[in-house]
């Protein structure tokens, strides 16, 4: 039997080497993938974002038990900075996800950004779609935890959940501008310790705003209305909450327009699929020939702008 023959009967060896086939670009990754795909089957995909220290990779852990615990199979991927050196991940979140193993309801992978500044790897959506074909019914995505930047996570995830702590402060006035509105969940882990109630407060305000000025048109649902649900990851408490929350933002989604949420899942994954393509292709094309290094220097000596290069070498590509 072949590595995706073992991976379609269920070996979770296989499944780990189609991962990391997948993750590295390996010649015929996308067939693959094609292969594998669920379709209609598609497990449901939640991230949780926030800054370093906010608890991310505890809440998974207790996320992913209470869902085991449930009878639920769940996959995770946990986005990690990427070695200087080896490019792999440098915190390696399965060490601090230990107490998963052993269990054959859960699976973790680490993965490394290798380069990406949106808080996930290149390749993470394809690896949902991996998850998917194994039969996952949740795929739990832990960001590298970048901070305002991270906002690849909304459209790879179903749901996105934004974790802060009570330390946070003033943060949350400078971060609100991005992880603001991709947050479905907020989550205020950490909430045992000073000043739980003044950051929970600050953020429904600020939620409260949000609502009040936002525009709903004519016939269309009643909008989502973001929750804050306090945490002590590392307790087990309000986890159960967290993932209720959770749930009904799924059963918001699928209720409010069941067809519309299944096109937009399709339409984000393509366009990621095509803007990796296109890249992956352009980019080789250039640097086996000589046009990128003319073009260069075209730059460096003054003789052209790289706005208009960028277009022609475009255009050239593009009849070729």
């Amino acid at each position: 039997m072949t590595t995706l023959d073992r991976f379609l009967t269920g070996d979770r060896v296989a499944l780990a080497k189609v991962i990391s086939f997948v993750e590295d670009r390996a010649d015929g990754y996308d067939r693959v993938l094609s292969r594998i795909f669920s379709g209609g089957k598609a497990a449901y995909r939640v991230g949780l974002t926030g800054p370093p220290g906010a608890g991310k990779s505890s809440l998974v852990n207790r996320l992913a038990v209470l869902l085991a615990d449930q009878g639920l199979k769940v996959g995770i991927i946990a986005v990690d900075p990427s070695s200087p050196f080896s490019g792999g991940a440098l915190l390696g979140d399965r060490v601090r996800m230990q107490a998963l193993y052993g269990r054959p309801e859960i699976f973790v992978r680490s993965m490394a950004t290798r380069g990406s500044s949106g808080g996930l790897a290149a390749a993470t959506k394809d690896v949902c779609v991996v998850l998917e074909g194994f039969g996952f019914d949740i795929i739990l995505v832990e960001t590298v935890g970048v901070g305002q930047i991270e906002l690849d996570v909304a459209s790879v995830c179903d749901t996105v959940v934004v974790v802060f702590v009570p330390e946070s402060g003033d943060a949350i006035q400078a971060m609100k501008s991005g992880l603001m509105e991709i947050a479905n969940v907020f989550c205020l882990n950490k909430s045992d310790r000073p000043g739980a109630e003044r950051i929970k407060a600050e953020l429904e305000s600020i939620l409260d705003v949000h609502r009040q000025v936002r525009l709903v048109a004519k016939g269309s649902p009643p909008p989502w209305e973001t929750p804050v649900i306090p945490t002590v990851a590392i307790r087990d408490t309000g986890i159960a909450h967290l993932w209720e929350a959770v749930f009904q933002h799924r059963q918001y989604r699928s209720q409010a327009d069941p067809a519309g949420f299944r096109k937009a899942r399709a339409r984000s994954d393509l366009l990621l699929s095509l803007t990796e393509l296109t890249h992956e292709r352009l980019e080789r094309t250039l640097l086996e020939s000589d046009q990128l290094n003319l073009a260069v220097e075209q730059i460096v000596s003054g003789q052209a702008d790289p706005y208009t290069i960028a277009h022609q070498l475009f255009d050239s590509w593009r009849r070729g």
